[in-house]
């Protein structure tokens, strides 16, 4: 018996688009974090992009459990001394509502060369509109709880 290790030119990748109105923010990004690396499928595959392309939309529209939107901060750092700027995620929602879920599902892919290559499947609206109907995206429906 072997293992089956599937190649690059084998890999089929489907589009799905979620609705993320009224989703909890952890649960969605697990589940988006799933199709994009392709562990959902019985060919998957950890050294190759074998997972699909997702789109999300209504992304200002989520959730967070607790006090979450005061007290979860988003830091970067410019380089300089006390050059550390902190933005809450009420702050982050109002202003860049995609960066959020595109933050989240970036820390539960792999740190590798290959978690570039998933974000690049990832497409985050704020509204739901998108401009990939021509790919025929096939609609999921995740429980809100």
């Amino acid at each position: 018996m072997k293992t089956y290790s599937a190649k690059k030119s084998e890999v089929s990748q489907q589009w799905y688009i979620i609705d993320a109105t009224g989703l909890t923010l952890g649960r969605l990004s697990t589940r988006i974090a799933e199709l994009l690396m392709g562990k959902h499928k019985p060919s998957y595959t950890p050294n190759i992009v074998s997972g699909d392309i997702v789109i999300v939309t209504n992304c200002a529209k989520i959730k967070v459990t607790g006090n979450k939107l005061e007290a979860k901060f988003y830091y970067r750092h410019s380089g300089y001394p006390g050059g550390i700027k902190e933005t809450s995620l009420k702050d982050m929602l109002q202003k860049h509502p995609n960066r959020v879920i595109e933050h989240a599902v970036a820390g539960m892919l792999p740190k590798n060369k290959l978690q570039d290559e998933m974000l690049k499947h990832l497409k985050v609206y704020a509204t739901d509109e998108h401009k990939h109907d021509a790919q025929k995206p096939e609609i999921i429906k995740l429980e809100t709880n």
